[in-house]
């Protein structure tokens, strides 16, 4: 019997090594190898599947001849809507036909739910239908979604963390009994293609890659060679039948996708599920989408019925204080397309250590002590005795550096011990000289500012409106170009 081969695999790139290595050699990343056993090179012809006999390449849409770039027609794709307005925006739109989507979140934040809301209403008569503008090779697999009774589309739940039962339970649980949403609980990715292709769904979900994985590697599942092989064999049935695949992702403790990294660079989107478990909201964030803006937020909030989307998120991030308190400002920033407002808190307490300590949350760490250099050296305002911490409220995360101004008013309205004036919000980046540097799309940010009845606005002179038409309503501006400018500003608004 012959010997068992290790081999030491690269979690983030995949890279493979003979012996152990404290950094990889391929990406640089350090304690990033893991031992597995090494793969048994597949024989040709064996059978995979309860199906036709298949190969390793089986998968792989036909072979494309070489052509110019300008006789190749744009297209534009179609999108196909969850029946969830705010997933809809963070996906550009909703599904693609023949794409590939990759979301991931901690344990028990609502991946499956959601995946099980979307499948529910895509299947239900009446439910919006994908405007198909596939090529014809593609209309086999598409055409017989579209009932006569009502137009909706096949989907397929593929399980392979819970049992069928357990799925059905969370479904009338949530009130989603009353659907065609096909269900299969099985992991192996042979038994899955022929599922795929007996089917012929519109839409399928994974859940999750992590439990996939295929005959031709002797590995367990979910190591690093059966996530990129399996991932690989399903993006290549997705490009080539015209089916949405959707890949639920586990995380590892630090928050970023389990797996190699070659998992996100291989799919179409990524989505991250955003939010502390134990409160009843959840953000989703779009960190790549081939088919609409990237950074694209989406907010939701967890109800027995499942997640609900919530149509007005800046009144989630805003305090609901009885009165002003110190060391609170409001900021007007954007997510993808969409301006929110935010609730940016300091609290500056005198230091009990000789080094005084900075944390944010929420916002970036090493930012908060350049801010503080800049207010002492520009404005004299010292904080070399204080703790100071900075955090955004209601845990999103903020990674514009127009969030400069509104952090350096909350954190002199804590060391002052003064609340800023009621209905004033903030924006604009702090550069080292002490100058505010304009933020993009400040006409919208104000727009949103106004709708919601705030009264002041300290923004970068830049961002000032060019001609006298540009106002708004309620809305007192306050253009300035310097941090002292704008702290002169707060001080006789507090009278």
């Amino acid at each position: 019997m012959a010997a068992v081969k290790s081999v030491f695999v690269c979690s983030d790139c995949g890279g493979q090594s003979a012996k152990w290595l404290g950094r990889c050699p391929q990406c640089g990343a350090w304690n990033s190898l893991i031992e597995t056993v090494a793969a048994a090179a597949p024989r040709a012809g064996v059978r995979t599947g309860t199906g036709a006999t298949s190969t390793r390449h089986a998968a792989l849409a036909p072979a494309s001849t070489v052509q110019s770039l300008r006789t190749v027609p744009a297209k534009t794709q179609p999108h196909l809507p969850t029946g969830i307005a705010e997933l809809d925006r963070v996906l550009g739109g909703g599904l693609v036909a023949g794409s590939v989507v990759l979301i991931g979140g901690d344990p028990g934040i609502g991946k499956s739910t959601l995946l099980l809301q979307v499948l529910a209403h895509l299947s239900t008569p009446g439910a919006t239908a994908m405007q198909h503008a596939a090529a014809s090779a593609h209309a086999p697999a598409l055409g017989p979604s579209h009932e006569a009774g009502g137009q909706r589309e096949k989907v397929l739940y593929v399980s392979g963390e819970e049992s069928a039962a357990q799925v059905a339970l969370r479904a009338q649980r949530l009130g989603l009994k009353d659907n065609d949403v096909r269900l299969m609980a099985e992991i192996q990715l042979e038994r899955i293609i022929d599922a795929l292709g007996a089917e012929q769904p519109d839409v399928c979900v994974i859940d999750s890659i992590q439990t996939v994985y295929t005959e031709m590697l002797t590995s367990a599942p979910g190591s690093v060679a059966q996530v990129r092989e399996c991932a690989a064999q399903l993006t290549r049935m997705a490009k080539s039948g015209g089916t949405c695949i959707v890949l639920v992702g586990h995380v590892t403790k630090e928050g970023a996708l389990a797996g190699p990294r070659v998992l996100e660079h291989m799919v179409d989107t990524v989505l991250y599920f955003e939010g502390d478990t134990h409160s009843s909201y959840r953000l989703i964030r779009a960190i790549k989408n081939r088919f609409g803006a990237v950074n694209e937020l989406g907010v939701f909030a967890m109800t027995e019925r499942g997640l609900k989307g919530v149509s007005n998120p800046s009144a989630l991030f805003l305090s609901h204080h009885g009165a002003p308190v110190a060391g609170s400002c409001v900021l007007a920033t954007l997510e993808g397309t969409r301006p929110l407002l935010v609730e940016v808190q300091a609290l500056a307490d005198t230091a009990a250590a000789p080094s005084p300590r900075r944390l944010s949350v929420g916002l970036e760490p090493a930012r908060l002590a350049m801010l503080l250099a800049v207010l002492h050296r520009h404005a004299g305002i010292a904080c070399g005795d204080q703790d100071v911490f900075v955090n955004a409220v209601g845990g999103v995360r903020i990674t514009e550096p127009a969030a400069d101004l509104a952090v350096l008013l909350a954190i002199q309205s804590s060391l002052k011990n003064r609340p800023l004036p009621r209905g004033l919000l903030a924006f604009g980046e702090v550069g080292l000289a002490g100058e505010i540097r304009p933020a993009p799309r400040g006409q919208e940010r104000l727009r949103e500012a106004a709708k919601l009845g705030f009264s002041a606005a300290i923004i970068p002179a830049a961002n000032a409106p060019k001609n006298a038409g540009s106002r708004f309503e309620g809305l007192a501006l306050h253009p300035v170009h310097r941090i002292d400018e704008a702290l002169d500003i707060v001080r006789s608004l507090q009278g």
